[in-house]
């Protein structure tokens, strides 16, 4: 029986395939070993020890001296000034007016009347002091109890803020079309009495205005302030600002 083999698994038909791809590899790398260069390793030895050598001769020495700076001259000795007098020179005498009252000269009795002079004459006064250099400031009720002056200056601002947020009426921007950041500039006076008078306001709308001063009339009878330990008026600037969304 003859054995038949496929035609499609004979190998032999690819053999002038397979020659080329052999003879191409063998192409590349003879090329690649003669391309390729190689380097003795005495000569990279050499070639390192002469860079070394050429590194280190270009980098110069220096060498760094302090030196101190020289003391500071001498300050240059006072002179005194020395007036020289002569004996020979007589001292000057002085003359005493002569204030003997004549015997035949009449004195008055009368001793004058003083009663129209004002005491309290000469005395410094104080005008107005501002809150952030008065040495005590106003006491805010409530306040009392802070001992040190800036602790009652800090109490008395907190008490003031609270007064302006629950009294008064931010409506009135929404009602007049306001929007944004609206600021309210108020100044006010705390008098030698404790009332709160000279109250004065700044805004857009002349609402705005009497608004700051309504709340600041609501504002309570204070302990004065004082400067030297002597009762003033204490003037206080105070921003109001709301946002109307």
């Amino acid at each position: 029986m003859e054995v038949k083999k496929n035609p499609k698994k004979d190998l032999r038909k690819n053999v002038p395939i397979y020659r080329q791809i052999g003879l191409i590899a063998i192409l590349l790398l003879t090329w690649f070993f003669l391309e390729r260069k190689s380097y003795s390793v005495e000569i990279i030895k050499q070639e390192v020890e002469e860079f070394v050598e050429e590194i280190e001769e270009d980098i110069p020495i220096t060498k760094v001296v302090f030196r101190r700076p020289p003391p500071p001259p001498p300050p240059p000795p006072s002179m005194e000034i020395v007036e020289v007098v002569k004996d020979d020179e007589p001292e000057p005498e002085t003359v005493f007016e002569d204030t003997d009252v004549d015997e035949d000269e009449d004195i008055p009795d009368e001793v004058p009347d003083f009663s129209d002079v004002d005491e309290g004459e000469g005395e410094e006064i104080i005008g107005d002091v501002p809150f952030h250099v008065i040495e005590e400031s106003a006491i805010f009720p409530g306040c009392e109890k802070e001992r040190s002056a800036q602790a009652r200056k800090d109490c008395f601002s907190k008490k003031l803020d609270k007064v302006i947020q629950r009294k008064f009426n931010t409506d009135i921007a929404e009602e007049l079309g306001l929007s944004g950041v609206q600021r309210i500039y108020v100044t006010f006076k705390v008098d030698k009495t404790g009332n709160v008078t000279n109250i004065l306001a700044k805004a857009k709308h002349p609402r705005l205005q009497k608004e700051a001063i309504r709340v600041m009339n609501l504002l309570p009878k204070m302990t004065p302030g004082k400067q030297r330990k002597k009762p003033v008026s204490m003037t206080f600037t105070k921003p109001i600002t709301f946002r109307v969304e």
